[in-house]
């Protein structure tokens, strides 16, 4: 049995074409970087095998061509998710999955052109399961503003968070995750649905799951995708405090229009 069909409803999760899912990469100095990719699908034809379109992902296609392995994180509208390592290896211009790819209805109807092609990745292990009961993110969502509120998290000598980026992490109705590398060198990613705003240079979350966390000090990625398809990516430095978790921001990056993966001032 593969690794996809061994993790109940993970294939029809990745099926759906709304189900969040992010893709983690790294650049060579192990700097991570995590975006949303709804279109990454299972493929029929090769078992463990995933594919994306290549669609305004700048970033995260340097990155792989500079390193193959890949962190990936499904998590569907009840909360249920999944945490998997790949590795990336290949873009194909032609064939079955670029064409799959083009029918779908994120690109049919879409403003801009189509995908340039589309990414192949083989789906290495199951990392970890989870299942997060809705009144959990609430508990954990208001324990991190108390927590921020209360002074429990310094303001570091971060970089001041962009008014609009602030804004969408206030929001407790968004998928919102975390990633750092792992100590395989792998990318890893995780949710963080609390993680807001803590001071004008600094997120914070509640960490009260069993889900793993970045070693103190490592460099992180954080990214949100709203309910209205809005996305940031939030880059800094990661600091423990019991349960919490805080990340000292450094840089920030569009996740749409009209300069997709741009960096914000």
């Amino acid at each position: 049995m593969s690794v996809l069909e061994q993790a109940h409803g993970l294939v029809e999760a990745l099926k759906g074409e709304m189900t969040p899912k992010f893709l983690a990469t790294r650049s060579l100095d192990g700097t991570p970087n995590v975006v949303p990719v709804i279109s990454i699908l299972p493929a029929e034809d090769s078992p463990d095998t995933l594919f994306f379109g290549n669609f305004l992902l700048r970033k995260s296609i340097r990155n792989l061509e500079q390193d193959k392995r890949v962190g990936v994180l499904v998590m569907t509208q009840q909360l249920k998710g999944w945490i998997l390592q790949a590795d990336f290896q290949e873009f194909q211009r032609t064939g079955t999955y670029v064409d799959q790819q083009m029918k779908s209805s994120l690109l049919r109807y879409n403003a801009y052109t189509g995908i340039r092609n589309a990414g192949v990745m083989h789906v290495r292990s199951l990392r970890g399961a989870f299942q997060i009961p809705k009144l959990m993110v609430l508990k954990d969502y208001l324990l991190a503003r108390l927590a921020g509120i209360g002074g429990t998290t310094a303001d570091h000598d971060g970089t001041n968070i962009p008014l609009p980026v602030q804004q969408e992490f206030k929001k407790m109705a968004a998928a919102k995750v975390l990633c750092w590398i792992g100590e395989d060198g792998c990318p890893v990613v995780v949710p963080a649905l609390s993680l807001q705003p803590a001071g004008p240079r600094s997120l914070i979350c509640w960490r009260g799951t069993s889900l793993p966390a970045p070693p103190q000090g490592a460099p992180v990625a954080a990214n949100i995708l709203t309910a209205d398809a809005v996305s940031y990516q939030v880059k800094g430095r990661w600091a423990s405090g019991g349960k919490t978790g805080t990340i000292q921001t450094l840089e920030f990056y569009a996740g749409g229009p009209p300069i997709p993966g741009g960096q914000l001032a």
